[in-house]
């Protein structure tokens, strides 16, 4: 009776998982690499070259809290938070195309709500349409105008659980990526300028001191980049983006380039350092070295990382 009771258990965990399953069957990615010709229905996007790029399998936490967020939001559809919440979960499967119809929706449903302009440009940088993208984020720019700033709720937490992030702060900070990937410098600066005035942590302080360096050294304003780095010193209380944090301690010559290399992995943290430094080579007039580490940076799986995307639409400007 008990291996019965078992067993019924054991189908019952095994239907719930298919159901989570099926319910996404149209919306979730890939491996990247497997063959286009056998998923051209799940491609995600393409690289700025032409190439189609796919999503890696969702985790089965990432498929059940989707489900969650689905079943929450269809129970009371009038909430935009749920809707919000559909949306980024949505994302977190890879499926950045099917995050940006939520989105959309959401724009629909609630036009002066800037969430669903914010987190729609976040995942058409994703997508490589980085014109799209500054455009609605631009719209929720304008609409975050004259309002309270508010801390943003975190998807995947950090290690200790603080959200870092503000609505804000990532309105600014994905706006300025925007422009960056276009290289339209002037707005890409001015963006994360009001970032760095809108952060409220250590976290938010180097995220966009590192974007506005590089930005400056892009514009051959040399000295204008090293005045920014005057925010940030040795012992700030980064608790997220350590990465961008050890990035300004190297231009700030704290930081050598080996300690700051040193135990490189393919993943979003890793190729945020990767590209900083090819950035920084490039900047330096080491064009050989830059386009090496570009190569190797957009090489990597890592193709939803700001780090690789920004690496791609170097070479792209730079060989058309």
């Amino acid at each position: 009776m008990i291996n019965k009771l078992t067993h019924l258990k054991q189908t019952s965990k095994q239907l719930q998982r298919s159901t989570i399953y099926l319910l996404i069957a149209f919306c979730v990615s890939v491996p990247h690499g497997y063959s286009a010709e056998i998923n051209t229905a799940r491609q995600q996007a393409s690289t700025l070259t032409g190439q189609p790029l796919y999503s890696a399998t969702p985790s089965e936490s990432s498929l059940e809290k989707l489900s969650a967020a689905r079943l929450a939001y269809e129970a009371s559809s009038t909430d935009p938070d749920l809707l919000v919440w559909l949306g980024r979960r949505t994302a977190y499967t890879g499926d950045f195309l099917g995050a940006i119809k939520v989105f959309t929706k959401g724009i629909e449903l609630f036009p002066n709500d800037p969430r669903f302009y914010r987190h729609r440009g976040h995942r058409y940088i994703s997508i490589r349409e980085f014109e799209q993208a500054s455009q609605s984020l631009e719209i929720a720019a304008k609409l975050i105008s004259g309002t309270q700033n508010k801390m943003e709720p975190d998807g995947l937490p950090n290690a200790l659980g603080i959200p870092i992030s503000s609505l804000h702060g990532n309105t600014w900070y994905h706006l300025g990526l925007a422009y960056y990937l276009q290289q339209d410098w002037t707005n890409a600066l001015r963006t994360y300028t009001n970032g760095f005035n809108a952060a409220r942590n250590d976290d938010n302080k180097v995220s966009t001191t590192h974007w506005r360096y590089m930005i400056l050294r892009r514009m051959g304003l040399h000295a204008e980049a090293e005045k920014v780095l005057s925010a940030i010193s040795p012992g700030m209380n980064v608790i997220e983006n350590t990465n961008y944090y050890n990035l300004c301690l190297f231009y700030k010559g704290i930081l050598s380039l080996d300690a700051l290399t040193d135990g490189l992995t393919d993943n979003p943290g890793g190729a945020a350092i990767s590209y900083g430094v090819a950035n920084w080579h490039f900047v330096e007039g080491n064009f050989e070295e830059a386009e090496k580490q570009l190569d190797a940076l957009t090489s990597s799986n890592s193709w939803t990382s700001f780090g690789f995307i920004a690496a791609e639409s170097d070479l792209f400007h730079r060989k058309n």
